[in-house]
Order: structure tokens, then sequence, then C-alpha cells
């Protein structure tokens, strides 16, 4: 097949290339060319912007498209309407968060949408103007936002669009750092604060598992929506935290603070203590996704290959999540000597 793929040089765009490329399939990227140019020196690579100039595109045929990296729903509309022509076959990449409580028991596909107010919209409309790629930040547009670009996608392309709702995406490349915070800091061994409930329920999935499903899907030209969470088994914090520290052969010790205590002390759920949300057990249901041939890695290669990867990094190099150590041996005392939480900052 010939498979266009809208990105593809960063994190799920290069797994979905690669396993594409592994699979015999002739690709096409289409970015702006600003992350990891070097990257795939092999296929042919067209240079734009997807929010305002699409005439790299014209003239052009595919098989199917894959666009990684639309958030607003004009731009998504734009190019889907644009390859309507073109490609016979559309997936989106969209997320769990479209989800109005993704905490919801038995969260499906069925499961109510975000929605947005008239006035959200013209608030995602301004941002769009200034800078399109800040909408993605924009915690409580952006599952709204996701559920129109699904809209649109299927709007421009009926019937021939195919919709992926990720869940936590994990793995080596993960810019975001919230898994690989984990794999680090373990491997460093020593004390570790690890929050809440150690039985709290995550979902996570190895990217590269995620994207050669994806490329079989596209090849089968299956159209619909699909949860891709993970892994198909009931997965506790404790458990990828002994993981962690299995895979990486350190002595770490695990000391679990209480939830209340992390919030009065100023404790950032997610970005500062990643996998952690107060109160919250992931609970997106992906049988569908099982059943249409979605399979999972085992937890411990996934942390093998994240922590390999890692140790590649500069150790100067910015992590986007985590607690900075001097803050964890702060918040460690505290919980250990409860005075000593009076001094700590807040911030």
């Amino acid at each position: 097949m010939k498979i266009l793929i809208i990105g593809g040089t960063v994190f799920l765009g290069r797994h979905l290339v690669e396993a594409a490329l592994e699979r015999g399939h002739e690709v096409t990227l289409f970015n702006r060319g600003r992350h990891n140019p070097e990257l795939f020196p092999q296929v042919e690579k067209l240079t734009g912007d997807r929010n305002k100039d699409l005439a790299a595109l014209a003239g052009k045929l595919w098989d199917a498209a894959i666009d990684t990296c639309g958030y607003l729903p004009g731009a998504v509309h734009a190019s889907a309407t644009f390859l309507s022509g073109s490609v016979a076959h559309y997936t989106y990449i969209s997320s769990v968060s479209v989800y109005e409580d993704r905490t919801r028991p038995g969260t499906n596909e069925e499961s109510p949408l975000c929605t947005l107010t008239d006035e959200q919209l013209r608030e995602a409309e301004a941002v769009e103007l200034v800078n399109p790629i800040v909408a993605i930040n924009y915690g409580e547009l952006y599952g709204g936002l996701t559920a129109l670009c699904e809209r649109a996608a299927e709007e421009s392309m009926p019937g021939r669009t195919l919709v992926i709702r990720p869940g936590l995406l994990v793995g080596p490349h993960d810019y975001s750092d919230r898994f690989t915070y984990w794999v680090e800091r373990i491997a460093q061994g020593g004390e570790v604060l690890a929050p809440g409930r150690a039985t709290r329920q995550v979902q996570l999935i190895d990217d590269r598992d995620l994207a050669e499903w994806i490329v079989r899907l596209v090849e089968d030209r299956r159209s619909g929506t699909y949860n891709a969470t993970g892994p198909d088994y009931a997965l506790s914090m404790l458990r990828i935290l002994e993981e962690c520290k299995a895979v990486s052969q350190s002595d770490a010790a695990f000391t679990w603070a209480s939830e209340a205590f992390l919030i009065e002390q100023g404790a950032q759920p997610w970005q500062e203590l990643p996998l952690w949300i107060p109160d919250v057990d992931d609970t997106v249901l992906c049988d569908k996704a099982v059943d249409a041939g979605l399979r999972f890695r085992p937890l411990s290669e996934t942390i093998r290959d994240t922590l390999a990867w890692s140790q590649t990094r500069s150790g100067n190099e910015r992590r986007v999540a985590g607690i900075k150590p001097e803050k964890e041996t702060g918040l460690l005392r505290a919980w250990h000597e409860p005075a000593a939480a009076l001094s700590l900052p807040q911030k």
C-alpha cells in the first residue's frame, strides 16, 4: 500500500512509519520538517504546515492516510476534505480524552463525549488564530476539540474513516516523560516517593503495539471507532513500580504517601508524579480493539526498552514530567516527620 502519514517523526508517528515499512508499505510523510528531519531518509517527504498550506499534497494519490497530529477541527476538516479524492481511507488518531467521564466504569466507544459551549468554541478559534498547537494544552478544551476533530474527519470522508482513541502511550521516544519518569527514577534506586493507593488501576499501551495494530487495520480498511487502552488485564500502580525495579535491578524502596498528604503539600498530580490522578482509576474498555486483533507485549519489555532508550538521552536534556529530586526528598521527610511539613515550600 501507499500510505501518507501526516506527522510521522514524533513518538506514535515514527512508530507508525517503522511498522508500515516493516510490513512492506510505501510511506510518504507530510509535516513541517521541524522534528527529527533526519529520520527515514528512504521515504518521500513533503513539507508543509497542515494548518495553513496543503499544496504539497496536490496531484498525488495514496491508498490511505493516517493523521497523527490533528488538534483543531478546522485543520482536520481541511486535510480530510483536501485528501478525499486522493486517498481511499483516512485514519484519525484521537484520544480517550474525548469522553465526558472516562472514570465511569464501563466507558466504551458509545459513551458520552465532551462538548464545547459557544464561548469555548470562540476561545478555541482565538487560540487557533494565535497558535494552533497551543490548543492541545488547553485541558478544558482538548476533549471537546478532539471530539469535533473526529466528527470533521468522518464528515469529510463518510464511511472511509477510522478513529483510534488511545489511552496513555508509553515506550521509547516518549517525549511526555510520564512513564519514563518512573523507569528512570526507579533505576536510580533509593527511597522513591509513590503516590496514593498502591492498588490504583492504571491503563497504558506500548506505542509500538498500537502502531503495528493501526497499520493492520489500515490494510483491512477498517472504519469506525476503537478505544486503544491497555493492557488486557488489571494493572496496578504497584505492579508498574515493582516491574520497573525488577527490570533495572535497583535497590529502590517505595514509600506510599497518601493522596491527602500529597495534595496538602502541593504535589502536582500527573505532572510531578506521573500516572497519578487523585481518586481516579482508569476504566476505559478496549474489548472492541482486542477483538480486532490488538495485542500487548509484556510490561517488562516496554520497561526494558524505555530504560535503554532513556540511557541514550543527555543528562542535561529537560524532562517534561517528574518531580524534582529536592522536592521529592522534602516530601519524603515530611511524610516521615510530620513537623517537617511546616517548613516545605508549597510551590
